[in-house]
Protein backbone atom coordinates (compact mmCIF):
# COMPACT_ATOMS: atom_id res chain seq x y z
CA UNK A 1 0.00 0.00 0.00
CA UNK A 2 0.71 3.82 -0.58
CA UNK A 3 0.02 6.81 1.37
CA UNK A 4 -0.47 9.88 -0.63
CA UNK A 5 -2.58 12.86 -0.92
CA UNK A 6 -4.48 14.73 -4.01
CA UNK A 7 -5.55 18.47 -4.12
CA UNK A 8 -9.38 18.30 -4.37
CA UNK A 9 -10.81 21.77 -3.96
CA UNK A 10 -7.55 22.96 -2.91
CA UNK A 11 -7.76 20.85 0.59
CA UNK A 12 -5.55 18.07 0.86
CA UNK A 13 -7.55 14.90 0.78
CA UNK A 14 -5.39 11.89 2.15
CA UNK A 15 -5.59 8.40 0.80
CA UNK A 16 -3.56 4.90 0.14
CA UNK A 17 -3.79 2.80 -2.93
CA UNK A 18 -2.84 -0.12 -3.93
CA UNK A 19 -2.56 -2.50 -6.85
CA UNK A 20 -3.58 -2.53 -10.58
CA UNK A 21 -6.76 -2.67 -13.09
CA UNK A 22 -10.70 -1.92 -12.84
CA UNK A 23 -10.64 1.15 -9.99
CA UNK A 24 -12.18 0.27 -6.18
CA UNK A 25 -12.80 3.18 -4.08
CA UNK A 26 -13.84 2.75 -0.17
CA UNK A 27 -15.23 4.94 1.61
CA UNK A 28 -15.78 4.84 5.20
CA UNK A 29 -18.06 5.53 7.66
CA UNK A 30 -18.08 7.76 10.90
CA UNK A 31 -15.80 8.46 13.00
CA UNK A 32 -13.41 6.43 11.34
CA UNK A 33 -10.85 6.39 8.22
CA UNK A 34 -9.09 4.76 5.17
CA UNK A 35 -7.91 2.39 7.72
CA UNK A 36 -11.09 0.59 8.39
CA UNK A 37 -10.45 -1.22 5.40
CA UNK A 38 -7.19 -2.41 6.39
CA UNK A 39 -7.68 -5.93 6.43
CA UNK A 40 -9.70 -5.74 2.76
CA UNK A 41 -7.32 -3.59 0.90
CA UNK A 42 -4.64 -5.86 0.02
CA UNK A 43 -7.03 -8.80 -0.89
CA UNK A 44 -8.92 -6.27 -3.01
CA UNK A 45 -5.73 -5.15 -4.55
CA UNK A 46 -5.29 -8.46 -6.18
CA UNK A 47 -7.29 -7.69 -9.67
CA UNK A 48 -8.03 -3.90 -8.98
CA UNK A 49 -6.68 -0.78 -8.72
CA UNK A 50 -8.16 0.10 -5.19
CA UNK A 51 -8.21 3.73 -2.81
CA UNK A 52 -8.87 4.43 0.45
CA UNK A 53 -9.70 7.57 1.43
CA UNK A 54 -10.04 9.25 4.55
CA UNK A 55 -13.15 11.64 3.76
CA UNK A 56 -12.40 15.68 3.89
CA UNK A 57 -12.45 16.14 7.30
CA UNK A 58 -11.98 13.00 8.57
CA UNK A 59 -8.37 11.05 9.57
CA UNK A 60 -5.95 12.98 8.14
CA UNK A 61 -7.51 15.19 5.24
CA UNK A 62 -8.33 18.54 5.40
CA UNK A 63 -11.81 19.75 6.37
CA UNK A 64 -14.10 20.04 3.31
CA UNK A 65 -14.35 23.54 1.13
CA UNK A 66 -17.56 23.57 1.01
CA UNK A 67 -20.26 22.96 3.97
CA UNK A 68 -21.27 19.55 4.11
CA UNK A 69 -24.78 19.55 2.84
CA UNK A 70 -26.18 16.17 1.51
CA UNK A 71 -26.07 17.87 -1.88
CA UNK A 72 -22.52 18.82 -1.45
CA UNK A 73 -20.91 15.46 -0.12
CA UNK A 74 -22.51 13.85 -3.82
CA UNK A 75 -20.68 16.81 -5.96
CA UNK A 76 -17.61 16.16 -3.57
CA UNK A 77 -17.40 12.52 -4.62
CA UNK A 78 -18.07 13.38 -8.37
CA UNK A 79 -14.73 15.87 -7.74
CA UNK A 80 -12.71 13.08 -6.10
CA UNK A 81 -13.49 10.34 -9.24
CA UNK A 82 -12.38 13.09 -11.38
CA UNK A 83 -8.98 13.95 -9.84
CA UNK A 84 -8.28 10.32 -9.75
CA UNK A 85 -8.93 10.25 -13.65
CA UNK A 86 -11.45 7.69 -13.33
CA UNK A 87 -14.39 7.08 -16.10
CA UNK A 88 -16.49 4.37 -14.52
CA UNK A 89 -15.37 2.08 -11.00
CA UNK A 90 -16.47 0.22 -8.05
CA UNK A 91 -17.86 2.16 -4.61
CA UNK A 92 -17.87 0.04 -1.30
CA UNK A 93 -18.90 1.90 1.07
CA UNK A 94 -19.72 1.74 4.77
CA UNK A 95 -21.83 3.71 6.86
CA UNK A 96 -21.55 7.84 6.55
CA UNK A 97 -19.88 6.87 3.18
CA UNK A 98 -22.72 4.58 2.49
CA UNK A 99 -25.17 7.10 2.91
CA UNK A 100 -23.62 9.44 0.56
CA UNK A 101 -22.28 6.85 -1.93
CA UNK A 102 -25.70 5.89 -2.38
CA UNK A 103 -27.06 9.35 -3.72
CA UNK A 104 -23.73 9.45 -5.66
CA UNK A 105 -24.78 5.86 -7.58
CA UNK A 106 -28.47 7.05 -8.01
CA UNK A 107 -27.38 10.67 -9.43
CA UNK A 108 -24.37 8.93 -11.19
CA UNK A 109 -25.14 5.45 -12.73
CA UNK A 110 -23.03 5.54 -15.45
CA UNK A 111 -20.03 5.93 -13.13
CA UNK A 112 -20.76 3.17 -11.13
CA UNK A 113 -19.98 -0.25 -11.75
CA UNK A 114 -20.52 -2.17 -9.16
CA UNK A 115 -22.21 -1.10 -5.67
CA UNK A 116 -21.21 -2.46 -2.21
CA UNK A 117 -23.17 -0.91 0.92
CA UNK A 118 -22.61 -1.99 4.47
CA UNK A 119 -24.65 -0.96 7.50
CA UNK A 120 -25.30 2.30 6.38
CA UNK A 121 -28.71 4.20 7.09
CA UNK A 122 -29.02 4.66 3.12
CA UNK A 123 -32.43 5.22 2.40
CA UNK A 124 -33.33 5.01 5.81
CA UNK A 125 -32.80 6.64 9.02
CA UNK A 126 -31.45 5.57 12.29
CA UNK A 127 -33.12 3.00 15.45
CA UNK A 128 -35.16 5.69 17.70
CA UNK A 129 -33.02 5.90 20.00
CA UNK A 130 -30.01 7.38 18.08
CA UNK A 131 -32.24 8.71 15.44
CA UNK A 132 -32.89 11.06 19.32
CA UNK A 133 -29.36 11.49 19.57
CA UNK A 134 -28.31 12.72 16.42
CA UNK A 135 -31.57 15.39 16.39
CA UNK A 136 -29.96 16.67 19.78
CA UNK A 137 -26.42 17.36 17.95
CA UNK A 138 -27.87 18.99 15.05
CA UNK A 139 -30.18 20.88 17.65
CA UNK A 140 -26.76 22.45 19.44
CA UNK A 141 -24.54 22.39 16.33
CA UNK A 142 -26.94 25.09 14.68
CA UNK A 143 -27.81 27.15 18.11
CA UNK A 144 -24.44 29.22 18.60
CA UNK A 145 -25.45 29.71 22.53
CA UNK A 146 -24.84 25.89 22.66
CA UNK A 147 -22.13 25.27 19.70
CA UNK A 148 -20.33 27.66 21.30
CA UNK A 149 -19.28 25.89 24.84
CA UNK A 150 -19.85 22.58 23.01
CA UNK A 151 -16.36 23.59 21.15
CA UNK A 152 -14.88 23.40 24.77
CA UNK A 153 -15.61 19.32 24.89
CA UNK A 154 -13.17 16.75 24.83
CA UNK A 155 -14.78 14.91 21.87
CA UNK A 156 -12.07 12.23 21.24
CA UNK A 157 -12.27 11.28 24.91
CA UNK A 158 -15.80 11.43 24.81
CA UNK A 159 -15.88 9.14 21.84
CA UNK A 160 -13.65 7.00 23.37
CA UNK A 161 -15.61 6.25 25.81
CA UNK A 162 -18.53 5.77 23.39
CA UNK A 163 -16.74 2.77 21.42
CA UNK A 164 -15.81 0.56 24.31
CA UNK A 165 -17.93 -2.05 22.83
CA UNK A 166 -16.09 -1.93 19.85
CA UNK A 167 -12.66 -2.19 21.46
CA UNK A 168 -14.18 -5.30 23.29
CA UNK A 169 -15.25 -6.89 20.17
CA UNK A 170 -11.40 -6.18 19.12
CA UNK A 171 -12.55 -4.43 16.05
CA UNK A 172 -10.01 -1.90 16.41
CA UNK A 173 -7.15 -1.39 19.48
CA UNK A 174 -6.65 1.84 21.26
CA UNK A 175 -4.03 2.84 18.50
CA UNK A 176 -6.38 2.44 15.76
CA UNK A 177 -8.74 4.15 17.19
CA UNK A 178 -6.64 7.11 18.24
CA UNK A 179 -6.06 7.58 14.65
CA UNK A 180 -9.83 7.95 14.37
CA UNK A 181 -10.67 10.16 16.81
CA UNK A 182 -6.74 12.37 16.53
CA UNK A 183 -9.02 15.26 14.36
CA UNK A 184 -11.68 15.78 16.83
CA UNK A 185 -8.66 16.72 19.29
CA UNK A 186 -7.77 20.37 17.62
CA UNK A 187 -9.70 23.74 17.06
CA UNK A 188 -10.18 22.89 13.58
CA UNK A 189 -11.42 19.60 14.07
CA UNK A 190 -13.99 20.68 16.75
CA UNK A 191 -15.24 23.15 14.59
CA UNK A 192 -15.38 20.67 11.78
CA UNK A 193 -17.44 18.21 14.49
CA UNK A 194 -19.66 20.98 14.85
CA UNK A 195 -20.20 21.94 11.31
CA UNK A 196 -20.95 18.17 10.04
CA UNK A 197 -23.76 18.22 12.25
CA UNK A 198 -24.96 21.17 11.68
CA UNK A 199 -25.57 20.08 7.79
CA UNK A 200 -26.11 16.11 8.66
CA UNK A 201 -29.65 15.24 7.60
CA UNK A 202 -31.23 13.27 10.49
CA UNK A 203 -34.49 12.77 8.22
CA UNK A 204 -34.78 10.51 5.69
CA UNK A 205 -33.80 11.82 2.35
CA UNK A 206 -36.81 11.34 0.46
CA UNK A 207 -35.22 10.73 -3.42
CA UNK A 208 -33.12 7.80 -2.41
CA UNK A 209 -35.77 5.45 -1.30
CA UNK A 210 -37.27 6.31 -4.99
CA UNK A 211 -34.17 6.14 -6.47
CA UNK A 212 -33.47 2.42 -5.33
CA UNK A 213 -35.79 0.77 -8.34
CA UNK A 214 -33.56 2.63 -10.83
CA UNK A 215 -29.77 1.09 -9.85
CA UNK A 216 -28.68 -1.21 -12.64
CA UNK A 217 -25.44 -2.18 -11.66
CA UNK A 218 -24.72 -5.60 -9.11
CA UNK A 219 -25.19 -4.16 -5.85
CA UNK A 220 -23.98 -6.38 -2.40
CA UNK A 221 -25.79 -5.54 0.75
CA UNK A 222 -23.30 -6.59 3.38
CA UNK A 223 -24.68 -6.57 6.78
CA UNK A 224 -24.09 -7.22 10.58
CA UNK A 225 -27.70 -7.55 11.90
CA UNK A 226 -26.27 -6.64 15.67
CA UNK A 227 -25.94 -3.30 14.90
CA UNK A 228 -27.85 -0.77 17.37
CA UNK A 229 -27.77 1.80 15.12
CA UNK A 230 -29.25 0.69 12.05
CA UNK A 231 -32.28 -1.53 11.77
CA UNK A 232 -31.61 -4.78 10.01
CA UNK A 233 -34.98 -3.78 7.92
CA UNK A 234 -33.05 -1.35 6.00
CA UNK A 235 -30.61 -4.04 4.51
CA UNK A 236 -34.09 -5.81 3.87
CA UNK A 237 -35.33 -2.98 2.05
CA UNK A 238 -32.23 -2.28 0.17
CA UNK A 239 -32.22 -5.85 -1.15
CA UNK A 240 -35.79 -6.25 -1.75
CA UNK A 241 -35.87 -2.65 -4.21
CA UNK A 242 -32.58 -2.92 -6.08
CA UNK A 243 -32.97 -5.20 -8.81
CA UNK A 244 -29.29 -6.54 -8.92
CA UNK A 245 -28.92 -6.99 -5.27
CA UNK A 246 -28.02 -9.50 -3.31
CA UNK A 247 -27.45 -9.79 0.64
CA UNK A 248 -25.29 -11.13 2.76
CA UNK A 249 -26.60 -11.41 6.34
CA UNK A 250 -23.66 -11.58 9.13
CA UNK A 251 -25.42 -13.10 12.20
CA UNK A 252 -24.30 -11.77 14.98
CA UNK A 253 -22.25 -8.87 13.67
CA UNK A 254 -21.85 -5.50 14.92
CA UNK A 255 -22.34 -2.07 13.26
CA UNK A 256 -18.52 -1.97 12.04
CA UNK A 257 -17.90 -5.62 10.33
CA UNK A 258 -14.92 -4.78 8.51
CA UNK A 259 -13.02 -4.92 11.54
CA UNK A 260 -14.93 -7.48 13.41
CA UNK A 261 -15.18 -9.98 10.67
CA UNK A 262 -13.01 -9.47 8.03
CA UNK A 263 -12.70 -12.16 5.88
CA UNK A 264 -16.52 -12.71 5.49
CA UNK A 265 -16.84 -8.88 4.49
CA UNK A 266 -13.38 -9.61 2.27
CA UNK A 267 -15.46 -12.85 0.40
CA UNK A 268 -18.40 -10.62 -0.32
CA UNK A 269 -16.90 -7.95 -1.59
CA UNK A 270 -14.30 -10.39 -3.89
CA UNK A 271 -17.54 -11.86 -5.27
CA UNK A 272 -19.26 -8.59 -6.03
CA UNK A 273 -16.07 -8.27 -7.94
CA UNK A 274 -15.96 -10.76 -9.57
CA UNK A 275 -19.40 -10.47 -11.25
CA UNK A 276 -20.12 -9.25 -14.65
CA UNK A 277 -20.96 -5.02 -14.24
CA UNK A 278 -23.63 -3.20 -15.96
CA UNK A 279 -22.98 -2.51 -19.76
Amino acid sequence: MTATTWDVDGRKVFGVTAGSGEPVLLLHGYPQSASCWRHQIQALAADHHVVALDWPGFGRSDPPSTPPTYDNEIDRIERLVRRLGWQRFNLCAHDYGGFIGLGYAIRHPDRVRRLALLNTRAHGTFRPWFYRVSLGQRWVATHPVLSAPARRLPLAALHHAALARYRELGCFDTTVEAEYLAWMDTPQGRRTFWEFFAHYPVPAVGWLADGLAGIRCPVAVIWGDRDPYIPFNTARGLADRIPHATLTRLRGADHYLMEERPREVTDALVSLLDMASAA
